[in-house]
């Protein structure tokens, strides 16, 4: 990778932290009036526990409800590599979330099967911008289940 690439890559970085930082920060201080949507799309604050860190890290996700359960897609907008929340809750399942003000306890799930399917479908239907993430990449796309739970 070039010099002027790195520095590109890392001000790209910089920016989305930038970003999700005041994303978070808006969320939080709104009680999720904003940065409560993306986009048309509810959005959730997804907290897990850093994989190589211990540390607790937060993301904003778009969420569908399934009863009692939410519903939040591992996409990273069609990348080839899984997102880093995503690989943090396959090895600690325990994550917060937030939704509005509410902040509760939850386990994370992949949704495997004719459930990964059905789950998909409805996210796609409701936002079929997620079906276009799948096109543009040869994994599949996670589906991941938040259940209550401490």
């Amino acid at each position: 990778m070039s010099q002027s690439s790195r520095r590109g890559a890392s001000s790209t970085g910089a920016l989305a932290r930038l970003f999700l930082g005041a994303h978070r920060a808006l969320f939080r201080a709104t009680g999720g009036r904003l940065g409560g949507s993306t986009f048309g799309i509810p959005t959730l604050l997804l907290t897990t526990t850093g994989r190589k860190t211990g540390q607790p890290r937060t993301w904003p996700l778009g969420y569908i409800a399934d009863g009692d359960r939410l519903v939040v897609i591992g996409s990273i907008g069609g990348a080839p590599k899984h997102p880093a929340w995503y690989l943090n809750l396959r090895d600690n399942p325990r994550v917060t979330v937030e939704v509005g003000s509410d902040r509760r306890p939850m386990v994370a799930e992949t949704a495997t099967g004719a459930e990964r399917q059905r789950l998909w479908n409805e996210f796609v239907r409701r936002y079929p911008r997620y079906g276009d993430y799948q096109k543009k990449t040869s994994r599949e796309i996670p589906v991941v289940i938040l259940r209550p739970g401490a």
